[in-house]
């Protein structure tokens, strides 16, 4: 049965690839965006409205959906008052399904970004509404990213912490799998094919953009670095593409020559 679906953050990384996959199902898509309406390959409607002010335009935009998926997020702040505003105008819209994407480990990270997302799965979970929740590890394109600013220093320090990163097109089936279906609750935690220490990622990268620099790697202080020297931000692994796999579909012929220490 085809669904109506707002998708918020549905511009993003993920959210273009979560549009693309529903509007592929024959599902009717909208997307929210905070900015100007912009054409998104698949979306029925583009519809702009600012999720931290809520409003009419808000509540036009969940009027009618089946589901909800949240994808919208962004580390300087607001997504605690954004959840309230959606979940709120989902609930007086009488929306049936809401899915919230998450982090990995959330509940056992100092990080304050960490504790935000927590912040939201919980007001999720108190709204009335039908909830899923997926929470992921990071995603290939965060270590790469990552991996590129480190290797603009002369020396890289890399963090002595074990990473587990997961492909966005997976995590983009799995959510689409959830959207359509009933709430479920938690759903079980996505993560990478194989988890590797970010020393290891590094030199992965630098193999791929032949780039030569010696590397560094440091057990940094810090209650959130401890954290994750823990590995309390791993999951059980479920996708099948890792980062090599990933970086190689990006340049088939890399070139050659890194140095490292």
């Amino acid at each position: 049965m085809t669904k109506t679906i707002l998708v918020t953050g549905g511009t993003g990384m993920v959210g273009r690839l979560v549009v693309d996959r529903l509007a592929a199902e024959g599902h009717a898509v909208r997307v929210l965006s905070r900015r100007a309406p912009e054409a998104v390959p698949g979306a029925a409607a583009t519809l702009a409205a600012d999720l931290r002010s809520g409003g009419p335009r808000l509540a036009a935009a969940v009027e009618g959906a089946d589901t909800v998926v949240h994808l919208a997020s962004t580390p300087t702040g607001g997504d605690t008052r954004s959840a309230a505003n959606l979940f709120g105008a989902a609930r007086r819209a009488e929306v049936p399904h809401v899915v919230l994407i998450s982090i990995a480990g959330v509940d056992r990270s100092p990080l304050p970004y960490y504790r935000t997302k927590l912040r939201v799965e919980q007001a999720l979970a108190d709204s009335g509404l039908g909830w899923t929740l997926l929470r992921t590890t990071q995603f290939h394109g965060l270590v790469q990213k990552i991996c590129a600013l480190l290797a603009k220093a002369p020396l890289a320090v890399v963090p002595l912490i074990p990473l587990q990163p997961v492909d966005a097109g997976e995590v983009a089936d799995r959510l689409v799998a959830l959207a359509t279906r009933e709430p479920a609750g938690r759903a079980a935690d996505f993560g990478g094919p194989r988890v590797a220490t970010f020393p290891d990622l590094m030199r992965c990268y630098l193999r791929w953009s032949g780039r030569r620099r010696p590397l560094m790697p440091a057990p940094l202080p810090g209650r959130t670095m401890a954290a994750f020297r823990a590995g309390r931000h791993l999951a059980p692994a479920v996708g099948r593409i890792g980062f090599e796999e990933f970086l190689a579909a990006r340049r088939p012929h890399p070139r050659r020559g890194t140095e490292e220490r």
